[in-house]
């Protein structure tokens, strides 16, 4: 049952951060998924670990802290990957 959590938070996360980077056309459903879930664990360990921010330890579960973080790992994921070329 985790998974199947992990996958839909995932999911939302990815849509919602490539609509910011405006990357939404270029990313189909997988991709969404799969940059949510990174770009979570991503906003955990930059926020959380590296700068202390105690509620970023929540990112990537469905809550509102969670979400926020989870979708700030996922910007800087989708803005890394811009960077080196795999979204236009």
């Amino acid at each position: 049952m985790g998974w199947i959590i992990a996958i839909i938070v995932g999911a939302l996360i990815g849509w919602l951060a490539s609509k910011v980077m405006g990357t939404d056309s270029q990313q189909g459903a997988i991709a969404n998924i799969i940059v949510g879930i990174v770009g979570s664990a991503l906003g955990r360990w930059v926020f959380g670990d590296l700068l202390g921010i105690g509620s970023a330890q929540s990112a990537g579960g469905f809550s509102l802290a969670g979400l926020a973080f989870g979708i700030l790992g996922a910007v800087v994921l989708i803005w890394v990957l811009k960077l080196v070329g795999v979204f236009k």
